[in-house]
């Protein structure tokens, strides 16, 4: 899954001297992220365990003269240019540069005096692999820009600012999940997140010290309906909260669920608010394991909400469901599709010395189905997004 060409920060440097002929100023990163558990349950006002990944974007970058931001990427080739009338209003910078204008739109909105910058950007975070590439172009900027002019801005305010970024300027409905991890996440840790007020807890997550890692699995499945199923599950919930008399599916407890369920006329109504409501208590669950040091326990959890998701919110296709039971059968302790849904990646808890002999299981499942050939890679929690020279 990660780029085979070289160091992803050496070749947002060389990006940098190549276009402009100079020596960046400073080189800013920032990771993917998975979410360990708790899926669907950010729009509800629930619970969410992500972690950072050590997939990383990374922005080279030095000041220009005026308010004037030019951008390469490596993905594309491309070198964009825009000013401060392309930034005063959303729609005026379109396709991968308007992540990089929405930062700088989002601080400017705020109040910030953006300094004029020019950037090289190069990533190993995949796309559309539901690894939050986007967060994390918007957090390798968001951390450019602040250092370059100096500006201040407290760590648990830019998730928020680079959400509105998404949100607003880019127009893609994104959660508050995705740009906490890449902002606010710590190595060994995963960041347990109530979406409801935000508040962040680090909770130890020492794969190896267990001997133990997290293998991302790439299913390489394209997203199938994507937008409109998550809008129509969603909608759901919202109309589930709404007749039984509550905020938000998270103010209905597991002791409460079958109540509530009673009080429900539709069947899938039911399915969808019997994830939400089982899968922040799986979070809950997760977090007091983790807490006692407990890391191989998790996974029946984490195979617990896969179930839950493939049976109940019905999100998961054939590629995610093959992956899972294929690396199940390996051995791994626990696996479980992360994401919102309808394709991206599984992620199993696995013995650190097995995770090539489960990758290889998963790989010859999908021979045997037909399916395209996944990506596989094990990983520790990585630290979020932060300057590294």
């Amino acid at each position: 899954m990660t780029n085979p060409t070289g160091d992803v920060a050496e070749r947002a440097t060389a990006g940098f001297q190549r276009e402009y002929g100079t020596e960046p100023a400073g080189r800013w990163a920032a990771p993917g992220r998975v979410n360990l558990i708790g899926e669907h349950t950010d729009y509800n006002d629930g619970f969410v365990l992500p972690f950072a990944l050590p997939l990383r974007t990374v922005a080279a970058a030095d000041r220009q003269d005026g308010e004037r931001w030019t951008v390469w990427s490596e993905l594309s080739g491309e070198t964009i240019t825009f000013g401060a009338d392309e930034v005063a209003e959303p729609g005026q910078v379109t396709g991968w540069g308007a992540y990089v204008a929405g930062v700088v739109w989002a601080l400017r909105e705020a109040g910030h005096p953006v300094p004029g910058a020019r950037l090289a950007i190069a990533s190993d975070v995949p796309l559309g692999s539901g690894l939050s590439s986007s967060a994390a172009l918007e957090a390798a900027v968001l951390a450019a820009l602040l250092d370059l002019g100096g500006l201040e801005l407290p760590a648990e305010r830019q998730p928020r600012l680079a959400q509105r970024a998404e949100n607003v300027y880019v127009g893609a409905p994104t959660g508050i999940m995705d740009q906490s991890a890449v902002i606010r996440c710590r190595a060994g840790h995963a960041l347990f997140l109530d979406c409801r007020d935000e508040s962040v807890e680090h909770i130890p997550f020492d794969l190896d010290a267990a001997g133990l890692a997290v293998l991302v699995i790439d299913s390489r499945a394209p997203h199938r309906h994507a937008d409109g199923e998550y809008a129509a599950r969603r909608k759901s919930c919202e109309a589930a909260a709404e007749a039984l008399g509550v905020p938000a599916l998270r103010d209905v407890s597991v002791d409460q669920l079958d109540a509530a369920l009673a009080r429900l006329d539709d069947e899938e109504t039911r399915r969808r608010v019997r994830h939400v409501v089982t899968e922040d208590q799986r979070v809950l669950d997760t977090v007091a394991l983790l807490r006692a040091g407990r890391v191989r326990d998790i996974g029946p959890l984490l195979t617990a909400s896969h179930v839950s998701m493939r049976d109940d919110f019905e999100i998961t296709v054939p590629e995610i469901d093959t992956a899972v039971e294929a690396a199940l059968a390996a051995g791994a302790l626990g696996a479980r599709m992360t994401g919102g849904g309808f394709g991206g990646c599984v992620l199993a808890l696995v013995h650190a010395d097995r995770a090539d002999a489960v990758a290889d299981a998963v790989t010859a499942a999908y021979a045997e189905r037909g399916f395209t050939a996944p990506g596989t890679v094990p990983v520790l929690p990585a630290p979020g997004a932060t300057r590294l020279d």
